[in-house]
């Protein structure tokens, strides 16, 4: 869910489109005319796990998500916790599975949501039991894992190099399908 920023954090001002010089110029952004507080709308960090158990990679699906639709790991770092403390955090609220070893994979751009994503591979144990968060989970073997054209997906895609597996990745009619969670395409609307 997006939200808008439309009150000082400071003084609860209505803010303004202002626009004042900064180190790279001109730059026009959200402000405080009262405070001179300054909305920077700077992209949100995000952690996102490719969970390995036995060898094969754990992909959940939300509640919220399409029947079809199955992905990483992710979730917000907390406030005095590491990148690879909060994933591991992550993997086990979500998965109650106990990380083993967090290996960064790398840092991917997320624009829609405004988000950085930080991805970790995160060898972990246990016996998987999902958080109310998540209504359902894969265990894929590293041959049949399909990639996604967003952030986490091209994580997935360079980890599967590493291992020595070219990446395939949905087509644009899969993917929209699995977006939607159909198993076929709609039907054409009828004039």
């Amino acid at each position: 869910m997006q939200y808008e920023t439309r009150f000082c954090t400071n003084c609860a001002t209505p803010l303004e489109s202002m626009v004042e010089m900064e180190d790279s110029g001109l730059k026009a952004r959200l402000r405080c005319p009262a405070c001179g507080w300054t909305h920077w709308n700077n992209p949100t960090p995000v952690l996102a796990a490719i969970v390995e158990v036995n060898g094969q990679v754990l992909l959940a699906r939300n509640a919220l998500w399409p029947p079809k639709m199955f992905a990483l790991i992710t979730g917000f770092m907390e406030a005095g916790e590491s990148p690879q403390e909060g994933i591991a955090r992550e993997v086990k609220e979500e998965t109650h599975l106990d990380a083993r070893s967090v290996t960064l994979v790398g840092a991917y751009e997320f624009l829609r949501m405004n988000q950085v994503i930080i991805a970790y591979h995160v060898v972990a144990e246990g016996e998987v039991r999902l958080s109310p968060e998540l209504v359902d989970y894969r265990m894929m073997d590293l041959k049949d894992l399909k990639c996604w054209p967003a952030g986490t997906g091209y994580a997935l895609a360079d980890w599967l190099k590493t291992r020595g597996h070219e990446p395939v990745f949905f087509t644009e009619e899969e993917n929209a399908e699995r977006r939607r969670g159909l198993d076929t395409p709609p039907e054409p609307a009828k004039d």
